[in-house]
């Protein structure tokens, strides 16, 4: 009876569940909808958070392309700064160079002394020996430049060269002031209507220094120095390797008389270059220099008023060809108003029958990994030169050696060696005379580096200096260096300091 009432009971039980699923929905599907609802919610507010992403990566975006415009513009305001100011340092192509030396020379006695490169009487025709300890002036060149491009590729170039040389050790040396306008010119280039051999010729006017002269630094001398005022083109390129220069100079001798006026003289040069090679050629023409008095044997006899002048050199780019280094070698040679073979066109009193030849050579090596040498060779030998007869010959031996301690310092040592034979023919009451000259110096020396580099600078230096020479040279004349009081052969010191310079 008990399992019939629990089985009737589980039926009616089953039967009422039936009907009430039947009537209405059921709890799992209503559950289903509120997941499904939060989830569309859920789905609404991530399309809205993705939304606001995007709108702060394209804000970022915008903020970033803004700082690289701020970055560029930045940039160029920088740039044009850079430019203003390297325009504003170099002038808008303005550039200045120059050369200085300054030094104090003091003889053994403590008093002061006498000194040059052209200190001996072969000085007087260009015979210099060795410069190292053996100046006693203060001597400065500043050069001024300005250059410019042109929109049509043509090239502009001014220079202005003042100059001063001063023997005094005052620092306020105006009463004795050489000051001086060396150079005042102009030069147009690269001209575009210039075709052919001409394009790329340069035009210059004014007063210089000829572009390319040439010198030997150890003994203050030019090799070849062509100056004056005139005008000229450089750069007529026959060919790669061959190239001219022509040139026109005009040179003052001063007044001979109040007849014949002022003389000037006019230089008209070719100078040519084939590779290493250099032949310059040069016609001279003074008229009425022939005027000029006739003084006998104390004054010029038959002054030229015409000349030749030939020089033949050539630039090496070793040390003769022998190992690396660098090197130079010339042969010149001049007659009438050209026999003054250095300084072309500079001597008025050459007789028209004088003739001068020069030789000279120099070069620069290394000897051993901190040692250097410069040596050079100098010759001339001029006759007839002023007066009939008259002899000047002389030769040169000169050698700078540097030996490297380190990066800023340096010994330096120079020999000088002159052996001259001078006759004069009593011009200009000058004595017949021959003998040699040497001259020995030790310089310490400090540079702010490339140590045993011969051509950099600045340099400072300390220095001793030996010389002496041939009793019978002090007889040469009255008013030169050597046979001064206290000057005399038999030996001099002479010490001191100086700076050299330029850049």
């Amino acid at each position: 009876m008990i399992k019939i009432s629990y089985l009737a009971t589980a039926v009616a039980l089953a039967t009422t569940m039936n009907m009430a699923q039947a009537a209405s929905p059921s709890a799992v599907e209503l559950r289903l909808q509120a997941l499904e609802q939060r989830l569309a919610e859920a789905e609404q507010r991530a399309m809205a958070a993705e939304a606001k992403a995007t709108a702060a990566e394209q804000q970022t975006q915008q903020l970033e392309a803004r700082t690289t415009q701020s970055e560029a513009a930045t940039a160029e305001v920088a740039k044009r700064t850079e430019d203003l100011t390297t325009k504003t340092l170099a002038g808008s192509g303005v550039e200045f160079h120059g050369y200085a030396r300054s030094g104090l020379l003091i003889g053994d006695g403590g008093t002061g002394t006498e000194g040059g490169p052209y200190l001996t009487p072969a000085g007087e025709t260009g015979g210099a020996v060795g410069r190292l300890g053996n100046e006693p002036d203060s001597y400065v060149e500043l050069n001024l430049e300005k250059k410019s491009t042109l929109d049509n590729g043509a090239t502009t170039r001014f220079k202005v060269m003042l100059a001063d040389g001063q023997r005094s050790y005052n620092d306020w040396t105006g009463s004795s002031s050489t000051l001086n306008v060396r150079q005042l010119f102009a030069e147009l280039g690269s001209m575009p209507t210039f075709t052919g051999v001409f394009k790329d010729s340069t035009l210059w006017a004014g007063k210089r220094f000829d572009r390319d002269n040439f010198d030997i630094h150890w003994l203050d001398s030019d090799i070849i120095f062509l100056a004056g005022t005139g005008a000229g083109i450089y750069d007529v390129k026959w060919s790669d390797s061959v190239k001219s220069n022509f040139s026109l100079y005009g040179r003052s001798f001063g007044a001979i008389d109040d007849v014949n006026g002022d003389i000037q003289n006019y230089i008209l040069t070719a100078n040519n270059t084939f590779g290493k090679v250099q032949w310059m050629i040069s016609g001279l023409k003074a008229k009425d220099n022939e005027a000029r008095s006739n003084t006998g044997s104390q004054g010029v006899q038959d002054a030229a008023d015409t000349g030749v002048h030939t020089l033949l050199a050539y630039h090496a780019t070793s040390f003769y060809g022998l190992k690396d280094g660098s090197s130079k070698t010339a042969l010149l040679y001049g007659q009438g108003l050209g026999a003054e073979v250095k300084g072309l066109g500079s001597d008025s009193n050459l007789s028209e029958d004088a003739q001068t030849v020069r030789f000279a050579t120099y070069g620069t090596t290394a000897l051993a990994s901190n040692w250097s040498i410069a040596p050079v060779l100098m010759a001339q030998r001029s006759q007839d030169r002023y007066v009939k007869d008259d002899d000047y010959g002389w030769v040169t031996l000169n050698a700078r050696v540097v030996q490297e301690i380190n990066q800023n310092f340096a010994l330096a040592y120079e020999g000088s060696y002159q052996y001259m034979d001078l006759d004069p023919q009593g011009y200009n009451s000058r004595q017949a005379v021959d003998g040699g000259f040497y001259k020995l110096t030790f310089a310490p020396t400090f540079k702010a580096g490339d140590i045993a580099n011969f051509f950099s600078r600045p340099e400072l230096r300390m220095f001793a200096t030996y010389m002496d020479w041939d009793s019978k040279l002090d007889a040469y004349a009255q008013d030169d260096s050597l046979g001064e009081t206290g000057f005399g052969s038999g030996g001099q010191w002479n010490f001191g300091v100086q700076m050299e310079t330029w850049f």
